[in-house]
């Protein structure tokens, strides 16, 4: 399934031949297609936003270690335009998320100032196209999710419903920041055999790519790095999910 050899392949085909793809931060803007530095500075100018997160009100397990915000798009083709939709509740069925799936999630929007930011469109709007290179749709129903998970209670839980699928055609999991922790490990496995691979995604502007209908993703809880005990560590990730059929509803 995945070995180094996907790393190294492009993503289109690594998507095509083994459901996933990772992305390294050295090749991520020239793989995406993104203008070099310039795209950099402007994504940097936005990376602050996520110190803005405010707390996730709709966690069942009793936590208070997640941080959140979301947006919704929709992608044309052939043109590829980008826009965003009225803000909208963000709905899984409980066959993909057994602990928060069923119900209405209404999250804080993100910004404006982000979700309109020329970084932040070029990202999704190149992101789509990617995909549309593997599965070709007449339009890409998008979800963006603004994360952090933080270790102030101790233990940070970035997928507390455990190894899942998320119901639509890709995923993206994009590191922002890594701070403190230790754990956190990506798990990726064949969803329809015994196959799986494990990493750390440590650096900013690491992406995981995945075909969701092909495997199964999920990352381990994260503490507070050796030395840090009594100190609040953070993951920051951005997830994006592309799905051609509509968002998911009630």
């Amino acid at each position: 399934m995945f070995n180094i050899a996907t790393v190294k392949k492009p993503a289109a085909q690594a998507l095509r031949q083994d459901g996933l793809s990772l992305l390294m931060p050295a090749d991520f803007t020239t793989s995406l297609q993104l203008q070099t530095p310039q795209w950099l500075q402007r994504w940097g100018d936005l990376t602050g936003s996520w110190d803005r997160l405010p707390p996730d009100a709709h966690l069942r397990d009793g936590g208070c270690y997640r941080r959140r915000r979301h947006a919704c798009f929709i992608q044309e083709f052939p043109s590829g335009a980008l826009t965003q939709t009225p803000h909208r509740a963000h709905w899984q069925p409980t066959e993909y998320n057994a602990l928060h799936g069923g119900f209405e999630r209404w999250f804080d929007p993100v910004e404006p100032a982000v979700a309109q930011a020329s970084a932040w469109l070029e990202l999704l709007a190149s992101l789509g196209r990617l995909f549309a290179q593997v599965k070709a749709v007449p339009r890409w129903h998008v979800e963006a999710h603004q994360f952090r998970i933080d270790t102030a209670g101790g233990v940070g839980r970035p997928t507390p419903e455990g190894a899942h699928r998320d119901g639509v055609d890709f995923v993206v999991v994009l590191m922002v920041a890594r701070r403190g922790v230790k754990g956190g490990e990506t798990r990726v496995f064949d969803a329809h055999g015994p196959d799986g691979v494990r990493f750390l995604m440590q650096q900013p502007l690491t992406a995981l790519l995945l075909d969701d209908e092909r495997v199964i993703h999920e990352t381990t809880p994260i503490f507070p790095a050796d030395g840090q005990q009594g100190q609040s560590g953070l993951r920051d990730t951005l997830v994006l999910t592309y799905r051609a059929a509509g968002f998911q509803a009630p």
